[in-house]
């Protein structure tokens, strides 16, 4: 009998060394807090590198309102930079424009402002009537911009998403998830100049007219919170109180969003909260920023025989506040084999991150040129010069 309750009695002191860790691990895990009680849908994402830290319904497909002109200001920011229309070409008001209800610069039918001024109207006032006239002068109409818009979503990853039209007032079959909010955020913020309007607390338009016209941010954030410069308020009835916000502190950017919030006043307090727990938390490593030279890629047979690389966005890793990085290196792998004709965009390469042996990110690298086959003229001369050493 003694022996049957000795081993009875190891037998329960092992289980129970078994246990231990587990309970020890379960005691050490960080409490899962929600720091958004009030929205119905939540992300909190690094701008560099996309990874989202806090996630909450990210994927619930619901009413953006005015968040919307997110996507219609990557749109513009995007046309500028392919030279279809230039910050300070003028932007005439249709009837159709001029009749938004809403949020408005109460723009007049025939009235002409700047592409600057209609992008100063949508970023801080919200203006309704801005964002169509901006649409009609980009794609003829509306309707052909909204296409454009549901096209680019597509291309970004935005699986829950679809506009049906460039502001966000409500409408039928017109819906997107907080998680589709951070990418386009993350693709508007690589334009940087947009925190020039996004970021600005007050200002005017029409400054010679006898009755300038007040602009005052719709994000008060930008004024409050320290490293706000954007990006995007929204409210209907239906969609109730939205913010997609950014805020800057040393090398570390971050973009939350919130969706369904009762009021400004919670809305503001649970985005500063999500803000507040990045910045304590995480930090980024940088490799590149946006413009650093990346050396440059041979292409055989090309009109031009070498590419400059450089960096179009900023290249980092998100990391604990705390954690070593005398390990972290990356190492750039361009194809070795790049032949013309070669598209502008077309992948040429990665960037890979280590922390020792250990992979980190990838980081994909596309051609910032188009370039053409050569003549067999051009290829003859650039043979021979290299034989004769000559021009």
């Amino acid at each position: 009998m003694r022996k049957k309750g000795l081993i009875s009695f190891l037998c329960l002191q092992l289980c129970l060394l078994l246990l231990m860790p587990a309970v020890f691990a379960e005691e050490k895990k960080a409490p899962t807090v929600d720091l958004t009680p009030n929205a119905q849908s939540a992300v909190l994402m690094d701008a560099d590198t996309g990874t989202v830290i806090v996630d909450k319904n990210k994927d619930a497909k619901l009413p953006p309102a005015s968040i919307t002109k997110i996507m219609t200001m990557l749109l513009i920011m995007e046309a500028i930079d392919q030279g279809k229309i230039k910050m300070d070409e003028k932007v005439r008001a249709s009837e159709y424009a001029a009749s938004m209800g809403g949020s408005q610069i109460f723009l007049e039918p025939g009235e002409e402002m700047s592409v600057q001024e209609m992008l100063k109207g949508i970023a801080m006032a919200s203006g309704n009537d801005a964002s169509v006239a901006m649409a009609e002068k980009i794609a003829g109409s509306e309707e052909n911009f909204v296409q454009m818009m549901n096209e680019r979503a597509q291309q970004l990853g935005m699986k829950n998403t679809h506009f049906s039209n460039c502001n966000g007032l409500p409408v039928d079959n017109h819906y997107t998830s907080a998680g589709d909010i951070a990418l386009m955020s993350k693709e508007l913020l690589k334009h940087e100049e947009i925190t020039k309007f996004t970021g600005v607390y007050q200002d005017y338009l029409r400054k010679e007219s006898p009755s300038p016209f007040w602009l005052v941010n719709t994000n008060k954030l930008v004024r409050f919170y320290s490293g706000a410069d954007g990006l995007k308020t929204g409210y209907t009835s239906e969609a109730k109180f939205c913010l997609s916000a950014t805020a800057k502190r040393d090398n570390l950017r971050v973009i939350a969003v919130v969706l369904g919030e009762p009021n400004t006043k919670t809305r503001n307090a649970e985005v500063s909260k999500l803000f507040d727990f990045a910045f304590a938390q995480y930090t980024n490593y940088p490799l590149f920023k946006s413009g650093d030279s990346l050396g440059d890629f041979a292409i055989s047979k090309g009109e031009i025989s070498k590419v400059p690389l450089v960096a179009k966005q900023n290249y980092s890793i998100l990391m604990k506040k705390g954690e070593a990085t005398q390990n972290i290196r990356h190492e750039l792998q361009v194809d070795p084999n790049l032949k013309a004709p070669i598209s502008l965009g077309q992948p040429i390469g990665k960037i890979i991150v280590y922390n020792g042996d250990t992979v980190l990110a990838e980081y994909p690298l596309e051609s910032p040129v188009g370039v053409n086959k050569a003549s067999w003229w051009k290829l003859f001369k650039r043979t021979t010069s290299h034989l004769f050493h000559t021009d």
